[in-house]
């Protein structure tokens, strides 16, 4: 953990992984009324940032002697998303990994993912947990328009789009899911430390 004082009222958090993230993102929710007032406590990759902070060297210093757990997998709220495997690159997914495609349903079906950090569209989240031998490439050639709704996998992240947009993900499924209703409170399905499992749909 490598605390950054980013002008006079923010700090930034550099951390090495998305676990560890995670669990600051985690540990700084339960601990806003020691933190005392601050605006925004946004996740990222790598770094978490506090913004709105007074006196951010201060609290750097204290957060130097806090002892932060990992995440536990049942740690959060979970949504469940129904999903049809009927994505462009499902086969070419399938082939990276060694496997068929009712393998690749029932690994992604298997896993627990959990919304790392939001970004690229309102709505949009970045979700871990694929097992870093399932890491995929972006595609070569990116898309110009990704349906909405598509579900998609590139490097440790899987992904919905919430709008059409161009997209380099690979492509394995398609959601009905509402990603993002401003009509909506709270207006985002995904938000971080939100665990996400994918339901096939008609199962």
């Amino acid at each position: 953990m490598r605390p950054l004082v980013v002008g006079g009222e923010a700090l930034l958090i550099e951390l090495d992984s998305a676990a560890e993230v995670a669990a600051w993102h985690a540990e700084l929710q339960r601990r806003r009324a020691e933190i005392g007032p601050v605006r925004d406590i946004v996740p990222a990759a790598r770094t978490v940032l506090l913004d709105g902070v007074r006196e951010p060297g201060a609290l750097a210093e204290r957060m130097a002697r806090w002892e932060v757990a990992p995440l536990a997998l049942t740690e959060g709220p979970l949504v469940s998303v129904p999903v049809r495997y009927d994505g462009p690159d499902l086969a070419e997914v399938a082939h990276r990994w060694g496997m068929d495609p009712a393998e690749v349903r029932g690994l992604i079906g298997g896993t627990v993912f959990r919304v790392a950090f939001c970004g690229f569209a309102p709505g949009f989240g970045y979700l871990t947990g694929l097992p870093e031998r399932f890491h995929l490439p972006r595609r070569a050639t990116p898309r110009t328009a990704v349906p909405a709704g598509s579900l998609a996998l590139a490097g440790e992240y899987a992904g919905v789009y919430p709008r059409s947009s161009p997209g380099g993900w690979q492509l394995i499924g398609t959601t009905d899911a509402v990603l993002w209703d401003p009509d909506r409170e709270p207006a985002a399905l995904f938000a971080p430390g939100v665990r996400v499992r994918f339901e096939e749909a008609g199962r």
